[in-house]
């Protein structure tokens, strides 16, 4: 026997264009206002009933001859980044349906075209939500959740306004391979992608989506729908909980075939593929004393949370399945599940430790994209022995020699270690902050190399001896200069305008005090060996710090860290020296 499922439906777009706040229309929740970054980060699930989109949409869709006859829509509310495509069933997208939502005026941005690319990767469906109508200039909202009775009531002049609009967002559109058309024009919805206007905000346009979702699912879908009675359940994991008298628990989202109190499940652990025997699956109660209300049997599509022996090091984001004879199946769950473990390939990279599989999944994939090599990723907090295992290789590979950790803790040993160590710990709850964060230290890292490389570079550095104050002759000489260009430091060695070397600085004297270094227009004492006035310098000479031909090598590679001032210095040097090298 069978029996038809609610399709389920995944949100992408990009950061702030409104999936959010879209999904809460939809459900009547504030989840944008409690979200880290105001971005939902962990995929979670909402199922919006048949009952409840009727109440919506019910008038719009009897104007259209149009019957419902899903169960309902089950909603993945994703964070609209590329890297969010971990809830999938190992063989394609999980979500049968998509929509993905645009600011009709900011258009489209990088998150939208990466989300364009994983709907083609996946052959996922999906229709265009044009977000925001409300903040067309001009627009006026009205009290009703139809796009098409709100366009009506508009001012000519904005109608044409907001056609502008959306005749720009089907440009972009095409330049991706789709032909796209608003809704109501549409003639072949198999050929065409369906935009849709809407206002998350104030409801215009939800009727007409979610009948369309509705219809499309009920059209397309068809025996993808249909669910088997005798089916075995699978799904993914999305969150392990501890609850209090329960124990560990796992929160999942069956999309396919049926789960049942006592059915024998196998599941991806920290130490490997494990099996246990559901002890009760659990909805949440949303009325009386109890949290949860017990089931018997739960079909796709649902998420339900399932309570069982042995779930302790259950990985979120993993596969989970009803298996009828577990040593027999064993090899084959094993290979599919270790399809999705990541397997170390890279002797020098960052190391990644994430809340869930899916979250690993997510940021290596935005490493991989970002050139950025992976050595270590699993699930689990930042542990001491996460950071030694960063700093091994830091000599060869400095800015890889780095931890990364999305939603974990960090532990305090490894706190302890980072400081002593010197490898950064970088952390967020917003995934593609963490993936900033690491590139903005990577290039204030190589900016510290460079500078702590060039502070051992001798420096292009011109001065003149002042005439009348010459202190010592020799043994050492100390006289005064003044420094014309570029800077001059202890030890360096000083030539004349011939390029020979004259001597060495042993100290400098900045207003009676000792410094170790001077710049241009300061006037100094020094002493330096080798020098003896009146004999190889004179009072009113010009001098210059002396290169080696690998030096001289070295600032040609590097020549843009020298300042204005400094570079005529440099290549008044390098022309001098240019007839001994």
């Amino acid at each position: 026997m069978s029996f038809k499922r609610s399709p389920i439906i995944c949100i992408l777009g990009h950061v702030d264009h409104g999936k959010t706040t879209l999904l809460d229309s939809i459900r009547g929740t504030a989840v944008a206002k409690k979200e880290a970054g105001g971005i939902t980060q962990m995929i979670g699930a909402s199922y919006v009933a048949k009952k409840d989109i009727d109440a919506v949409a019910g008038s719009l869709a009897n104007k259209m001859k149009f019957s419902l006859t899903i169960p309902g829509l089950l909603f993945i509310d994703t964070p609209g980044h590329e890297a969010f495509t971990n809830l999938r069933d190992r063989g394609g997208s999980l979500a049968d349906l998509a929509i993905l939502v645009v600011d009709i005026n900011q258009g489209f941005q990088p998150q939208t075209i990466e989300s364009i690319r994983i709907l083609k990767q996946y052959k996922t469906p999906f229709v265009i939500a044009a977000n925001k109508i409300d903040t067309i200039m001009g627009w006026k909202s009205h009290k009703t959740s139809s796009f098409m009775e709100s366009l009506a009531l508009q001012p000519e002049h904005i109608r044409e306004r907001f056609d502008e609009k959306m005749y720009g967002l089907m440009g972009k559109i095409s330049e991706h391979g789709f032909d796209s058309e608003r809704f109501d024009r549409i003639q072949d919805f198999s050929k065409q992608i369906a935009m849709v206007p809407i206002s998350a905000k104030t409801k215009e346009g939800l009727s007409e989506l979610l009948v369309l979702i509705g219809g499309l699912s009920q059209r397309f879908l068809g025996d993808r729908l249909e669910i088997d009675e005798g089916g075995r359940g699978k799904g993914s994991i999305i969150e392990v909980n501890e609850e209090k008298g329960l124990g560990t628990t796992i929160d999942v989202i069956i999309y396919d075939g049926v789960m049942r109190k006592n059915d024998e499940i196998a599941f991806m652990s920290s130490d490997g593929v494990r099996r246990t025997k559901i002890r009760s699956l659990l909805e949440p109660n949303l009325s009386g004393k109890d949290r949860f209300t017990a089931l018997d049997e739960i079909a796709a599509a649902a998420g339900v949370k399932i309570n069982a022996p042995d779930l302790d090091g259950a990985i979120p984001g993993s596969p989970v399945e009803v298996v009828h004879d577990f040593e027999s199946e064993k090899g084959a769950i094993e290979a599919q599940f270790k399809s999705v473990i990541f397997q170390n390939s890279n002797e020098a990279g960052v190391v990644l430790r994430a809340d869930s599989l899916g979250s690993v999944e997510a940021l290596l994939s935005l490493l991989k994209d970002a050139e950025i090599p992976v050595k270590d990723a699993a699930v689990g907090n930042i542990t001491r022995k996460d950071v030694l295992s960063a700093s091994v290789g830091r000599d060869e590979f400095p800015v890889l020699s780095a931890v990364l950790g999305f939603n974990v803790k960090v532990l305090d040993e490894a706190w302890e270690e980072s400081k002593n160590s010197g490898v950064p710990v970088l952390y967020s709850d917003v995934i593609y902050r963490l993936v900033e964060a690491y590139s903005q230290w990577v290039k204030e890292e190589k900016e510290r190399i460079k500078r702590q490389a060039l502070e051992k570079f001798i420096w292009p550095g011109k001065l003149k001896v002042l005439e009348g104050y010459v202190f010592r002759a020799s043994k050492p000489a100390i006289f005064g200069v003044q420094v014309l260009g570029g800077r001059v430091k202890k030890e360096y060695r000083l030539m004349d305008r011939a390029g020979q070397v004259v001597g060495e600085i042993r100290e400098i004297q900045k207003e009676k005090e000792k410094v170790d270094e001077a710049g241009e227009g300061d006037q100094l004492a020094i002493s330096c060996d080798g020098i003896i006035m009146g004999k190889n310098v004179n009072e009113g000479d010009v001098l210059y710090t002396y290169m080696t031909s690998d030096e001289i090598a070295k600032w040609d590679s590097q020549v843009s860290m020298l300042s204005g001032s400094e570079k005529p210095v440099y290549e008044e040097i390098r022309k001098m020296l240019r007839k001994y090298f």
